[in-house]
């Protein structure tokens, strides 16, 4: 994992907040480039005022792209109102970005505090917490809102079969969660 910390602008979050009371449930999933990407998400929103978010996402598609020399990403924006993924899991992509623009972000465990056997079938359908994937609730990490994540996968070169232990965090009651995530 990498992270890179920042705060959302005062902008930024009064735009998704906006985003979230017009459309509850927004989800879009779209392959941009680099030079799309801004016109294409402007598109994409159903209110017309979220410039400073489309610009925040075609940033994050510009950097992941010249980062990684990929012409192309696919992104999802969706908003959640559960958990998306609320075992500990990896993905199988080279690399994946994440951020959450609302509510809580994404929970991982360092590699050398989890037992990588307890994963998915290795549970034997138990939950994380007593499955033996992790000894103490401490073990897990946490992005903050706004943070910028790269996630490595089970697919990146010479990480196969390693990749990044993460989930989704549970929600607050009744809040919702806006989350970007780009992969090549």
């Amino acid at each position: 994992i990498a992270i890179g910390q920042r705060e959302l602008s005062a902008t930024i979050r009064q735009e998704v907040d906006d985003l979230l009371v017009s459309n509850p449930t927004f989800r879009t999933e779209m392959t941009l480039t680099p030079q799309c990407a801004l016109s294409r998400l402007n598109e994409s929103f159903a209110i017309t005022h979220l410039t400073a978010l489309s610009e925040d996402i075609a940033g994050l598609v510009d950097k992941f792209c010249h980062l990684f020399e990929i012409k192309q990403v696919a992104m999802r924006l969706k908003v959640l109102g559960q958990a998306m993924c609320p075992k500990f899991h990896t993905d199988k992509v080279p690399c994946r970005l994440v951020t959450t623009y609302q509510s809580v972000a994404t929970e991982w465990l360092p590699s050398e505090l989890l037992d990588p056997t307890k994963l998915g079938l290795g549970s034997n359908g138990q939950a994380d917490n007593v499955s033996g994937l992790y000894k103490n609730q401490s073990d897990i990490q946490q992005l903050r809102c706004g943070d910028v994540a790269l996630l490595k996968g089970i697919l990146w070169q010479g990480n196969e079969n390693l990749g990044l232990v993460h989930r989704s965090p549970e929600l607050p009651s009744r809040e919702k969660r806006l989350l970007l995530t780009l992969d090549f």
